[in-house]
């Protein structure tokens, strides 16, 4: 973490004339007042987006932001304040409003900051800068490149959109325990959509891909891969027939269609709802709360995905988090906050947009383990159900866990052998009511391409999801052919 630590000194601390003591005289103000925890958030991000359509530049974007936040924690209650400005002047000020939730008195001491974990935490990713690792009419070209290889494989596509994304981001976490690390994330999306047409009717497919390293990763084999993707489900929904409606078995396909997971069940296992009592699984912990076999985990540390991070948004070295163990419920995702009034360890999973947002717990990249079946297997054990390959959009009720998901790519199975595709099929459920119903696991575990992005009151971070191919009986499916 040196060299990240010296990259964040050199972004966030150099150029303001901040060192380690000044930092330490605002813990010392805040700490006149009896808080319990305070921490202070720098943060330095440049971001660029690129649009093609049609094989036009649509649009091109640059941005570049910096700030830092102040927090103040006493008992339940958090005070936070913000600014753009990165300054010693407004860290004092920051630190004056924070002050207000706690009452005067001989607060705690603060520890004096120190550089760094005990012991060096391992990179689960590289401090790159993406946006410098190539020129931007090399962005361009991967783009058109991209827009050739979806236009050449068939004739009835008619309209492509390529899109790529990319992220630097430098974050500094001093706290009022003495701790004091530093991380450098980069982050590059690339996204596909083609139109295809026959007879009169229009279908769309998506694909894409990315994760934490540089553009170099974005080769021909993957380009190919992303438009073969793409045109195949828009060509699929082509030919897709009306889904029908009803109670049926449901087999869910490996990697992407984790997000299914990740919404009914992973934001229900966030300790802040779960200390609140707001979560269907709140007070669950021991309790078998699915089907023997079906073992869930969160992995912030898994080399260069989207969902990881070096630390949390907190300083905390992120970890792999066992979830649920063979059905029984083991625990909750926690940041700070509430692990200490949960009385839990914590997990490494304080998660925040940006400086002006305070953390809260987070998902990084939850997914479930395998199990012992053939995916084939599987769909041969379906005399009459629903195989969805790939999701849209969705949505759940924390509280009830009651989910929407619907189908973007899907195919009824007949007789063991899938048979036809459909579209218009729509998942409706609730999350830990599915977790028992799932029958049957693949041994076929994937992880999405790197596209996720997870959303929690107003606040949006990238995460990643997966799961190995599932055989859920008796699940609700809404259709078109009721």
């Amino acid at each position: 973490m040196s060299d990240s630590f010296a990259i964040a000194s050199q972004y966030l601390l150099t150029p303001y004339a901040l060192d380690t003591a000044k930092i330490q005289a605002v813990f010392g103000q805040i700490f006149t007042h009896n808080v319990d925890y305070a921490d202070i958030y720098f943060q330095y991000s440049r971001s660029e987006g690129w649009v093609l359509e049609e094989g036009i530049v649509k649009s091109g974007s640059f941005s570049i932001d910096q700030g830092v936040g102040v927090r103040a924690v006493s008992g339940e209650k958090t005070a936070f304040a913000y600014s753009d400005d990165i300054s010693n002047e407004a860290l004092v000020s920051a630190a004056q409003a924070t002050r207000a939730i706690a009452q005067q008195g001989n607060g705690a001491h603060t520890q004096i900051l120190q550089r760094g974990h005990d012991t060096p935490l391992a990179l689960h990713y590289l401090p790159q800068d993406p946006i410098a690792s190539c020129q931007d009419i090399k962005k361009i070209e991967l783009l058109e490149k991209l827009e050739g290889f979806a236009r050449a494989i068939d004739p009835r596509v008619i309209q492509v959109m390529a899109s790529l994304a990319g992220e630097y981001e430098v974050i500094m976490v001093a706290r009022s325990d003495g701790l004091q690390v530093a991380d450098v994330r980069p982050l590059v999306r690339v996204s596909l959509q083609v139109l295809v047409e026959e007879g009169g009717r229009r279908e769309q497919g998506m694909a894409g891909g990315g994760g934490r390293f540089d553009y170099a990763y974005f080769t021909d084999a993957i380009l190919q891969d992303y438009a073969h993707k793409a045109v195949q489900q828009a060509l699929t929904n082509l030919a897709a027939k009306s889904a029908p409606a009803g109670s049926m078995t449901v087999v869910l396909g490996n990697g992407w269609p984790g997000i299914l997971l990740h919404e009914a069940i992973g934001h229900g296992l966030e300790a802040d709802f779960n200390r609140k009592g707001s979560s269907a699984f709140s007070g669950r912990v021991g309790q078998q709360v699915a089907a023997k076999g079906v073992t869930v985990v969160d992995d912030g540390a898994i080399r260069d995905r989207r969902g990881s991070l070096n630390i949390d948004d907190e300083g905390n070295p992120t970890q792999c988090t066992v979830l649920i163990e063979d059905g029984i419920l083991k625990g909750y995702l926690q940041d700070n906050l509430n692990a200490r009034l949960m009385n839990q360890p914590v997990t490494g999973n304080g998660r925040r947009e940006s400086y002006a947002h305070i953390p809260m717990p987070r998902m990084t990249n939850t997914y479930m383990l395998n199990g012992d079946k053939d995916p084939e297997e599987i769909i041969a054990s379906v005399k009459h159900g629903l195989y969805a390959a790939n999701f849209g959009g969705g949505q759940v009720d924390i509280t009830s866990g009651k989910f929407v998901f619907s189908a973007a790519e899907a195919y009824m199975i007949e007789n063991g052998k899938i048979a036809y595709p459909v579209k218009g099929a729509t998942l409706i459920g609730n999350g830990p009511d599915v977790l028992t119903r799932v029958s049957m696991i693949g041994n076929d575990m994937s992880l999405d391409p790197g596209v996720g992005t997870c959303g929690k009151e107003g606040q949006s971070v990238p995460v990643g999801v997966g799961q190995p191919t599932l055989r859920v009986d008796g699940l609700t499916v809404g259709g078109t052919n009721g």
